[in-house]
């Protein structure tokens, strides 16, 4: 039987994912700010 990587905890294969993730995020977050013109506080009701 062939031994399988764990795909949870601090693996990196999560540590992969949790930082594309994190990257795609950004992106999403800047784009919107863009597009928008306010704020990500701001969209958030928070200012």
């Amino acid at each position: 039987m062939e031994k399988q990587e764990n795909k949870f905890g601090f693996t990196s294969f999560a540590e992969n994912w949790n930082g594309r993730l994190a990257m795609l995020g950004f992106v999403i977050g800047i784009l919107t700010e863009l597009l928008t013109g306010k704020g990500i506080l701001s969209q958030l009701g928070l200012m």
